[in-house]
């Protein structure tokens, strides 16, 4: 296990496909580690896609400290008091735009959208994870979708290869929205222009006085790279997409096997 000279200040944490098991679930291990963390005076940040709406398991877990960023860096989230502290949002304007011509040039996409407090998607947008149960009445057309300030836009292709979706999304609007992508579906996560996981850490460290080479992150997904770049040591679960095992300093273990709490215990107990 690498070692650092200094424990970090800050330890940045993706949460699925990471530091969660396949199952969503924090093990008690990796619950242990992130207690560690605090018990040594670093702050932990969950550092996730997920909107807050998703955030009660990883809340209770960590008995409600902390902060979460959300959705790729769109959304601040409080876990001690539940509530959104800073936004960064897409407005109407461009969200619109950014759907006409990705609707123009892209056949077959679906979109749903993530406000500040719930979520709409399009009738024919096949949902997933936590919101495969979400009720009819959140079916909207896309005026009504687009027709106040989200926090993400997502947009979803029945069969195109994530990848491929992904570069094709942002030739066509990436002078708009920042396009990224974090599951095997190909789905395509937005946020504003120049939102990303690594602009809301960095605000947030710089808030706190917290030098990048005082960090160190943890991800899976192509939606953790800015992030990833940015800290001053990077690690990928073994599991993770090529690209960011490509792009990390270090690998540790599978998420399924508590990979994240293994670099964690080796620094903090």
């Amino acid at each position: 296990m690498p070692s650092l000279s200094a424990a970090p200040r800050l330890v940045a944490t993706d949460l699925d496909g990471t530091a969660l098991r396949a199952d969503g679930s924090i093990s008690s291990r990796t619950a242990a580690a992130f207690a560690d963390v605090e018990r040594a005076g670093a702050m932990l940040v969950f550092v996730t896609g997920r909107p807050p709406r998703w955030m009660s398991v990883v809340a209770d877990a960590v008995r409600h400290r902390g902060l979460a960023i959300c959705a790729n860096g769109a959304l601040v989230y409080d876990l001690h008091t539940e509530r959104i502290v800073e936004s960064h949002l897409i407005e109407p304007d461009v969200l619109g735009e950014v759907v006409a011509q990705l609707r123009a040039n892209v056949p077959e996409l679906a979109f749903s959208v993530e406000y500040e407090g719930g979520f709409a998607h399009e009738s024919d947008f096949r949902l997933g994870g936590m919101d495969s149960k979400a009720v009819a009445g959140l079916r909207v057309g896309a005026s009504t979708l687009t027709s106040r300030p989200c926090a993400k836009l997502l947009a979803l292709h029945p069969e195109m290869d994530p990848d491929s979706l992904h570069e094709a999304v942002q030739d066509l609007v990436g002078h708009l929205v920042t396009a990224t992508h974090s599951s095997g579906r190909a789905l395509i996560e937005m946020s504003a222009q120049g939102v990303t996981k690594a602009s809301a850490l960095a605000a947030l460290s710089s808030r706190n006085g917290i030098k990048p080479d005082e960090v160190i992150a943890f991800g899976d997904m192509p939606n953790d790279l800015p992030m990833l770049a940015w800290a001053g040591t990077s690690y990928a679960v073994a599991n993770a997409h090529p690209d960011v095992l490509a792009a990390v300093d270090h690998v540790t273990a599978a998420n399924d096997e508590d990979g994240v709490a293994l670099v964690l215990e080796n620094l903090y107990r």
